[in-house]
């Protein structure tokens, strides 16, 4: 809907990890260089630890784009939540290895036999799991014994641990000294800044052919920064439904107040608790007083009154159950306004079939 108004050529925040977008933030550069040494050394675990939709799976998927096929055979592991031996047959799996019916010897045996041959062929094997936090102490351990095989000196296979901040005070458990000493380097990648946050706005609005249409007002960055905490994924949800709010509105420049009642919104399908949960794991508090903060009281006003002032912008402060009545008829108007735009376009199509039938 937005882009065509807007006139981009694709969606700006999507939330499906996309390695085009990415965004070379201070932390991230730091956490890539991190993966590139890892590369480099050829041998142990590399860890990367973040909050929830901190990028890192996006980076990854950058990564591992940048790897050259004739070098380098990369294998994902993305379901984690198994046991030992699935975890193996997942590993086996991942690589393109037949395990049916196999038993624990035999993926072994038939994984050090692939690893072997790629040696051979001048390739090195890259496994790397993704929501590593979820695996049991039992399937880490299994990882850890594939790190094992080896030809003479040189180490056959490379793993990449990447996961939430679990995993972070998971490896620091005793059991976990002995998968400690094959961990190469680790990174934890934080929130980005505010300065950091708004590039990463412009950065991924400029791939898809922005032209500074909507044009964001500082207050609107400030105003995004002080929901996402920095956090990408969290960008991410505000600003698309921020682009689809200003298209809505036939706004071309955003303001706090835009985000504002976009926040609002998403907190009344969500809850307030689940939005307030999420950003006290964020390294970035947001600011003590924005600009869009309501002001509280506990008085009722007219209905009329506030559906008036409501509709003409006006701040004005309601008695919580009203105030959510009032959201959930504005939710209504909204999706009736989408409705009517769409059969708006569709009408002439309508009306030409019509024509051809007589």
């Amino acid at each position: 809907m937005y882009e065509e108004f807007y006139r981009l050529t694709g969606k700006p925040f999507q939330l499906n990890p996309d390695p085009t977008f990415f965004f070379a933030s201070r932390g991230h550069k730091r956490a890539m260089a991190y993966l590139q040494y890892g590369l480099y050394q050829g041998e142990g675990f590399i860890a990367i630890t973040g909050d929830i939709g901190a990028g890192k799976t996006t980076m990854i998927r950058s990564l591992l784009v940048q790897l050259d096929p004739e070098k380098f055979v990369a294998a994902q592991l993305v379901s984690t939540q198994l046991d030992a031996e699935d975890t193996l047959r997942a590993v086996a799996m991942a690589f393109g290895l037949q395990v049916d019916g196999a038993d624990k010897a035999r993926l072994l045996s038939d994984l050090e036999k692939f690893f072997i041959s790629l040696k051979a062929s001048n390739k090195r094997p890259v496994l790397i799991v993704d929501e590593a936090q979820n695996l049991t102490p039992r399937a880490i351990e299994e990882l850890r014994m594939l790190s094992n095989f080896q030809v003479g000196e040189t180490a056959l296979l490379q793993s990449f641990l990447v996961g939430q901040p679990e995993l972070r005070q998971m490896m620091r458990s005793s059991e976990m000294q002995q998968l400690r000493q094959r961990v190469i380097a680790s990174y934890h990648l934080g929130p980005m800044d505010s300065e950091e946050t708004e590039a990463y706005i412009k950065h991924r609005l400029k791939h898809v052919g922005w032209r500074s249409d909507p044009k964001f007002d500082d207050s609107a960055f400030a105003a995004i920064y002080a929901f996402a905490n920095g956090i990408p994924r969290r960008i991410n949800t505000l600003c698309n439904r921020l682009l689809l709010a200003g298209y809505l509105l036939e706004v071309h420049v955003l303001t706090a107040e835009h985000v504002a009642t976009v926040v609002e919104e998403i907190k009344e399908e969500i809850g307030d608790d689940a939005v307030d949960e999420g950003q006290a794991e964020q390294a970035a508090p947001p600011p003590e007083a924005s600009a869009y903060e309501r002001t509280p009281s506990p008085r009722l006003v007219n209905r009329n009154e506030a559906i008036g002032k409501a509709q003409s912008g006006s701040n004005i402060a309601l008695h919580p159950l009203e105030g959510r009545v009032l959201r959930l008829e504005k939710t209504v108007a909204t999706a009736l306004d989408i409705l009517h735009r769409l059969l708006r376009v569709e009408a002439p199509h309508k009306h030409d079939v019509k024509s051809e039938l007589k």
